[in-house]
């Protein structure tokens, strides 16, 4: 039994019919001319597979302790100076609370058979551990060396210490009990930097922060007219994927 093509989240089969009789046409033609489709056709962000969500407020996944120490540490990776404010502001603890409450925080997509052997670095990411785990097991292993060494959790270390411990971790030179350090490190490092750049419904990149920074005019769903406006200041107000200016913190 023949299966109806499918078409696109909100274009109809006439328009579909319509475009790929130009294109054929043109085809036929030999002429090495585009076909210039006019007009957009019906559309809604999402309209088949919506993104993952959260409108509630305070956090999902990390305890009150954990999320301290989250944000003093995204607060520490992405420092606020003039040109920005710092991750925790931007809301990058946020963003990685609400992923890890989701799917990529059981890595549920991704192959999780094992066996689980150290690999080379073209290999990428070998460890057994879920993005959960890796949080919930090196957040506490932190906090323990720092009670050890500091008598404080890494929260309430002085700005300098918490840059001493952090640079300690990425080389490796510190070790955490139940998980690699620079494994925990690039984890945490990775999340921050979504969580600054990414889009804002997603809890991070607060008031589009990074994206006004960079002069980023965000996810419009057509940049036609402003094609050939070469090497010009275009001066758009940043729109994220939902169609709003801005995203609220709810936490």
């Amino acid at each position: 039994m023949r299966q109806r093509p499918k078409t696109l989240p909100g274009v109809t089969r006439r328009q579909m019919l319509t475009w790929s009789t130009a294109a054929v046409a043109a085809g036929l033609s030999g002429a090495a001319q585009a076909v210039t489709l006019k007009g957009a056709p019906g559309w809604s962000p999402f309209a088949d597979n919506p993104p993952e969500t959260v409108d509630q407020p305070g956090w999902l996944f990390f305890t009150a302790d954990e999320a301290a120490t989250v944000e003093a540490i995204v607060d520490r990776l992405i420092p606020a100076d003039a040109l920005s404010i710092g991750g925790k502001d931007a809301g990058c603890a946020v963003f990685i609370d609400r992923q890890l409450d989701g799917f990529y925080g059981t890595a549920e997509r991704l192959y999780r058979q094992g066996p689980f052997q150290p690999g080379t670095p073209a290999q990428g990411d070998q460890s057994p551990l879920t993005p959960r785990q890796r949080y919930r097991t090196g957040l506490a292993a932190l906090n323990a060396l720092t009670r050890q060494q500091d008598g404080k959790p890494f929260a309430a270390l002085s700005a300098e210490r918490q840059d001493a411990l952090l640079q300690a971790l990425e080389s490796g030179k510190t070790a955490l009990d139940g998980i690699d350090s620079k494994l925990f490190f690039e984890q945490i490092l990775g999340n921050t930097m979504e969580g600054f750049f990414a889009d804002p419904i997603y809890g991070g990149n607060r008031d589009m922060v990074s994206w006004k920074m960079l002069g980023f005019p965000g996810a419009r769903y057509d940049y036609r007219e402003y094609v050939e406006q070469h090497n010009q200041p275009l001066n758009l107000e940043p729109v994220s994927i939902n169609g709003t200016p801005q995203w609220r913190s709810k936490a």
